[in-house]
């Protein structure tokens, strides 16, 4: 879950555009986030406290939903907020795997319901659904509605910048991640301190030194049982070591939510990585790494269960993926130090914006109750709500001591059925799967990020991380600029990774790099940089 790793969804066909076009008159600049005369709505949603509406209302819903979760119609966490809330909501979910199919086969279609819940639409799809008016603005609604929410808004100014589109609207509402909850953000890989202490190594400060350190590991036999069976560097594809590294050779000044774009430090314009001097050193570094056998030979094409199979035996050197305590069930390991670069560079960029995915919770002009609505998720922004979401029913599901520490009753943790700890929670809770809008708070979640060692990692490498403000989310375009990057991004992006590898592995020289170059501004790289721009301008020039 750490925020490396994200990605994003695609358009649907144009034929939806035209029928949704033609079922909507209602003009989308409107921010108020009322699709109707809502003063009979207005009368009977409560302003502060539960109940939120004193008779009981029922909302349609649709949601994607993770495959450990019990039916949510039937599930405790909807049951239990109802009675709160007086708000009955009838869902219908579909399993992530098919989500993307069925939630925009439903807006072609015109049937869609009230609330998309934990559906994840792209920062692309809010804006045009919303221009048609399919989706209904919230600002005015999260203004009088939403005060956690609000307030999260006020501290932490990334969110409303992040979550406004180009229209100056607000479609949906997001999952976020605490900045103060350092470990969900960034983390270095982690090393084995045993092999560090019985080769006699120091943790490596430099480039030169992890290159000696991963050498020992594969030739001096550290794990002691006389055969070379020690995987070096233990990771699935290439974009593992190129991120760790990014920062050490001075690219990626603004996190990796924009993986190919950052600021020329010359020239304080928009840069494209892929083709930067400084990017081609990282290549040619872990190129050598590659050659040298210090990286495995199938490290492109090699499975995640492979490499799982050989950590689990304690066999990897430096592990990249979260907490090897956690996925693993191997002690020892220690986060990596970041390392100083050949120009003297020392951050660690490979860092993700603390505002996930935006399109986690819409309204759709179909709502009857939007003020309600609202109110009904911003709970789930609150402290109160948070804990619920997470932990459940004090004495039922978790227990809480005397300093307000909390976990997950033993019927949980050890569960006599033998399910898995995301099985059992998923009979009471809908957090397990990762798909859900809310906040993610350290002293609630209770994954592979907030371990003591994962906490511990985090600290470690504070010293080097990018300063909060200057991280990017990643980017809302306009509908001219998505259109645009629609016909060459895909192909772009696909080639920049493709590339990476070739040059990795060595099936493409290096003497090469221009043609490469050359290969890049044929296919749009100018105006994508110039997208990417007035993207980033907006971001640093809004409120």
């Amino acid at each position: 879950m750490t925020l490396k790793k994200w990605g994003s969804i695609a358009l649907v066909c144009m034929m939806s555009v035209s029928m949704l076009a033609g079922c909507s008159s209602k003009d989308a600049a409107d921010s108020s986030g009322s699709t109707k005369d809502n003063g009979a709505a207005n009368d009977k949603v409560n302003a502060s406290g539960f109940p939120i509406v004193n008779d009981t209302i029922t909302v349609s819903g649709f949601a994607g939903k993770f495959f450990a979760n019990a039916d949510w119609n039937d599930l405790r966490l909807w049951k239990e907020y109802e009675k709160m809330s007086n708000v009955h909501i009838q869902w219908d979910t579909v399993q992530k795997d098919n989500l993307k199919e069925k939630r925009n086969l439903l807006l072609a279609g015109g049937a869609y319901p009230e609330l998309f819940y934990a559906s994840a639409f792209s920062r692309s799809d809010l804006l045009k659904y919303g221009k048609q008016g399919a989706f209904i603005p919230l600002n005015d609604l999260i203004d009088q509605y939403a005060p956690n929410f609000k307030a999260l808004m006020e501290k932490y100014p990334v969110i409303g910048k992040g979550i406004t589109m180009p229209d100056g609207n607000i479609y949906g509402l997001p999952t976020l991640y605490d900045p103060e909850f350092k470990s969900v953000l960034y983390g270095t890989p982690w090393v084995k301190r045993e092999w560090l202490d019985k080769l006699g190594l120091q943790e490596p400060q430099t480039l030169d030194d992890f290159y000696n350190m991963l050498k020992a590991f594969k030739e001096k036999d550290p794990n002691g049982n006389g055969q070379k069976d020690e995987i070096a560097w233990g990771g699935v594809g290439t974009a593992g070591v190129v991120n760790y590294l990014r920062g050490s050779f001075g690219v990626n000044n603004h996190g990796t939510s924009n993986i190919n774009i950052d600021t020329d430090p010359q020239t304080d314009k928009a840069r494209f990585i892929p083709t930067d001097p400084h990017y081609k050193e990282l290549l040619q570094f872990v190129n050598k790494l590659y050659k040298d056998g210090l990286l495995e030979q199938d490290i492109v094409s090699v499975k995640s269960t492979e490499v799982d199979a050989k950590g689990m035996e304690g066999l990897i050197g430096v592990v990249d993926n979260v907490d090897p305590v956690a996925i693993y069930n191997q002690q020892g390991y220690v986060g990596m130090p970041v390392l100083k670069g050949p120009h003297g560079d020392q951050t660690y960029n490979a860092y993700g914006s603390p505002l996930g995915n935006i399109g986690m919770f819409v309204l759709t002009d179909k709502a009857q109750n939007p003020e309600a609505m609202i109110r009904w998720m911003d709970y789930f922004y609150s402290d109160e709500g948070i804990k619920t979401f997470f932990m459940g029913w004090k004495d039922e599901t978790y227990k809480e001591d005397a300093d307000g520490n909390v976990d997950y009753v033993d019927n949980i943790k050890n569960n006599p059925d033998g399910l898995n700890l995301d099985q059992a929670v998923g009979q009471y809770l809908i957090w397990p799967g990762g798909y859900y809008p809310g906040f993610v708070k350290q002293k609630y979640f209770k994954g592979a990020e907030g371990l003591p060692t994962s906490v511990e990692n985090a600290k470690k490498a504070e010293s080097h991380i990018l300063p909060q403000d200057q991280i990017w989310p990643p980017f809302n375009f306009t509908q001219e600029e998505q259109r645009d990057l629609t016909t060459f991004q895909t192909d772009i992006e696909t080639y920049v990774d493709e590339m990476r590898d070739k040059f990795i592995t060595g099936n493409e020289s290096f003497d090469n790099w221009d043609q490469y170059v050359a290969a890049l501004q044929k296919m749009g790289v100018e105006r994508y940089v110039a997208i990417y721009q007035s993207a980033a301008d907006r971001y640093t020039q809004a409120d």
